[in-house]
């Protein structure tokens, strides 16, 4: 595989000025990136809740929360079906927490285990919620495909209110409303809201149609209309973790959710999450929530039971949320070692590849019958990250079974969901089901088809795939400044965020004089540099970065700046992404 090569973003290192003023004003350093970003005003750049757009053109909110504000005054039991990853987890608290605020009685929620029940409100987790007596079913961050399951729900004469943000079908479900910024036709302007940002959305006109029948001046409300920006940390916390864009809409979400959290107001699950994870709350950043908040809540649905993360998000007793916190945490122990060793194989299985062919398929597709399917979405990601290539990677469904389900990673400009719809198109009854995004997708198909299953996806990744699309980039920002390499940049580019997917942290390349380096770890490499137009040495770290070779004495690294809270004070490091030798 070619390394990535490093592409300098448009306007990178020109100071376009974005144009704030007075105490509140933007360095220049985070003017410039954000305009290479498409922020060019102070309002796009550092959204604010003032400016999150209002519900109305969201399809389908006028019959959900007819139904809901019905139920409600009729004190019916409502329960929230959530999903098994942190988006459905996040988006089943929300769900449950604001539909209480807003005087729901009778909530409860469920949750299927993806060994039980798979994915979604199925006929057989509708079998187990006839225990519960439902009157309506509220289904958060999936749905939108559950068409059996939802007439196994209405069979029950239960209604349906289906929230999701995943791609529909060419045929919607018999739901009794449906809430989804990705229905033919809807109008709302931001396509990216997570399953956590819909069901929000949905609370906000559910509160204004209340507001308006007058229900908040009624006695019920003793302290007035319900804040539901109280739930905006459930809310960032599945956003980012989702892996949605952060437009300028999420983006706004996410800040104020953060904002929550750092100033220690977020739930007591968060909040316990927060400290498992030996993250500092008031530094918290949308990074520290993809890599150490999500993962933990993410192991519970992959390994176990995601009703033990829910129960973590729902939990007001501090104590509870450390036990259940930790609890989560030697769940996330125990899926990094089953993911590193299914990663293992599949790499070992590839290197086969390689020598039988000379190099990897244009699009592997990887299956071990020991796999755990909870996991192989992570795998799936991890050989994509390596090969950039999209990968698919299988497992049985549960031990011994003939049922394989699937998770597939892509990379830009290959859209996943659409590829399996067009192999599903040109093959029917291969593939059971499927569902997603451009960048990832769930299928579940039986174990006999899959040789058919990859002959026909592979013939599909020949066509549409080409060179271009198989070359990796990394985006940089350009050069950093000899001034801008200090504490106070470091800490700007922190707090400058949200970043993430669609809106990414700053990266930047230059060359450098390797002064000194060692091996820290066994795998990563710790360097001393010197900047061509700086007196000062500057630390690094490359993580992974140790490939057996000394590094060359001149080298040109992509690298963010971070502040060096270990060693404290005015300290900063680089952190390197990429290196090559200049």
């Amino acid at each position: 595989m070619a390394p990535p090569r490093i592409v300098r973003r448009a306007g990178a290192n020109v100071g376009e000025d974005v144009g704030v003023a007075g105490p509140d004003a933007i360095p220049p350093l985070l003017r410039r990136i954000y305009a290479a970003r498409g922020a060019h005003t102070p309002e796009l750049a550092r959204p604010r809740l003032a400016g999150l757009l209002p519900p109305d053109a969201l399809h389908g909110l006028d019959a959900a929360t007819t139904l809901l504000q019905r139920a409600i005054a009729e004190d019916r039991h409502i329960v929230v079906v959530g999903d098994f990853d942190c988006d459905g987890a996040t988006a089943c608290a929300t769900g449950v927490r604001g539909l209480r605020m807003l005087g729901a009685r009778r909530v409860s929620h469920a949750v299927p285990n993806r060994m039980v029940h798979g994915y979604g409100l199925s006929p057989a987790l509708v079998d187990e919620l006839a225990a519960l007596q439902p009157e309506l079913l509220l289904t958060v961050d999936h749905g939108i495909a559950c068409h059996a399951g939802i007439e196994a729900a209405r069979a029950h004469g239960w209604q349906v209110v289906v929230t999701d943000h995943h791609l529909p079908g060419p045929r919607l479900p018999a739901a009794d409303a449906i809430v989804n910024p990705n229905l033919p036709g809807d109008a709302f302007p931001s396509k990216a809201l997570a399953g956590v940002g819909v069901v929000f959305y949905l609370l906000l006109a559910l509160r204004r149609r209340m507001r308006d029948a007058g229900a908040f001046a009624s006695g019920a409300f003793t302290s007035g209309e319900p804040d539901l920006s109280g739930l905006l940390d459930l809310v960032a916390v599945g956003t980012v973790a989702d892996l949605v864009p952060l437009d300028a809409n999420n983006r706004t979400l996410v800040a104020a959710g953060l904002r929550r959290l750092r100033a220690g107001k977020g739930c007591a699950g968060l909040r316990a999450l927060v400290e498992a994870s030996g993250r500092d709350a008031s530094r918290l950043t949308a990074a520290d929530i993809g890599f150490a908040i999500g993962p933990r809540l993410n192991a519970a649905g992959r390994l176990e039971d995601m009703a033990l993360g829910i129960e973590c998000l729902l939990t007001d007793d501090p104590q509870r949320a450390r036990e259940l916190a930790g609890t989560l945490e030697r769940i996330n122990a125990e899926r990094r070692n089953v993911q590193q060793d299914m990663t293992d194989a599949a790499e070992a299985a590839l290197s086969r590849a390689r020598l039988d062919e000379g190099e990897p398929p244009l699009a592997p597709c990887l299956f071990d019958p020991g796999w755990h399917p909870g996991v192989v979405g992570l795998v799936a990601s991890k050989i994509k990250e390596r090969l950039h290539r999209p990968v698919l990677a299988f497992a049985p469904a549960e031990p011994g079974s003939a049922t394989l389900r699937g998770s597939a990673r892509s990379i830009p400009g290959f859209h996943i969901r659409d590829a399996l719809a067009a192999v599903d198109s040109a093959h029917p009854g291969l593939v059971e089901r499927f569902g997603g995004h451009a960048m990832a997708a769930g299928l579940t198909l039986a174990q006999a088809h899959l040789p058919a299953f990859e002959q026909a996806w592979q013939a599909y990744a020949t066509q549409v795939l080409d060179a271009g699309l198989l070359q990796s980039e990394l985006l940089s920002d350009g050069e950093l400044r000899p001034q801008e390499f200090d504490r106070f940049h470091a800490e700007a580019l922190r707090d400058g965020g949200p970043w993430g997917q669609g809106f990414p942290e700053p990266l930047f390349d230059g060359l450098f004089e390797v002064l000194d380096w060692r091996v820290v770890g066994e795998r990563h490499l710790k360097l001393t540099l010197r900047h061509p137009d700086r007196r000062e040495p500057l630390s690094a770290i490359h993580f992974g970065g140790w490939q057996g070779q000394p590094p060359s004495g001149h080298t040109h690294l992509a690298y963010r700046l971070v502040a060096d809270d270990y060693r404290g004070g005015q300290a900063i490091q680089l952190v390197v992404e990429h290196r090559a030798p200049a």
